[in-house]
């Protein structure tokens, strides 16, 4: 499978050109995901096969931040993709995930709602020791 990085409620202009500058030396596909796909396996999306698209358009609100989720990227092309991305200047984007067998029959909305309920537990501010 190719290298795939699907992107969802891209950013502006300005910082979408950042990113995929960063990408193209990569040789790493930014697949930028519409609205309407949003009802679509994420699995479908990034072209596995044996997955099938379902065939309502999602007409739900954007997410409420940028998603990226990496696809087929091995350790080492990942850790490459993301230091790329962070040396940028585009972001921070804190809503990322790697495609996985068990999330790969998710949503964008689904995957979203899961990756910001790991990301806030993750920076719960802790109680001070004393």
């Amino acid at each position: 499978m190719k290298e795939t990085i699907l992107l969802f409620n891209a950013p502006e202009r300005e910082t979408l050109l950042k990113i995929e500058m960063a990408l193209f030396p990569l040789h790493i596909r930014l697949k930028k995901v519409p609205l309407k796909d949003y009802c679509q396996p994420l699995g479908v999306l990034a072209g596995v096969k044996d997955m099938e698209a379902v065939t309502e358009e999602y007409n739900g609100p954007e997410l409420p931040g940028t998603m990226f989720v990496f696809c087929f990227l091995n350790e080492n092309r990942l850790n490459q993709a993301l230091a790329a991305l962070r040396k940028s200047g585009a972001g921070p984007f804190p809503y990322k995930a790697v495609l996985t067998p068990v999330n790969s029959s998710w949503t964008a909305p689904g995957c979203f709602s899961e990756i910001r309920r790991e990301h806030e537990a993750l920076h719960r501010e802790q109680p001070a020791d004393k």
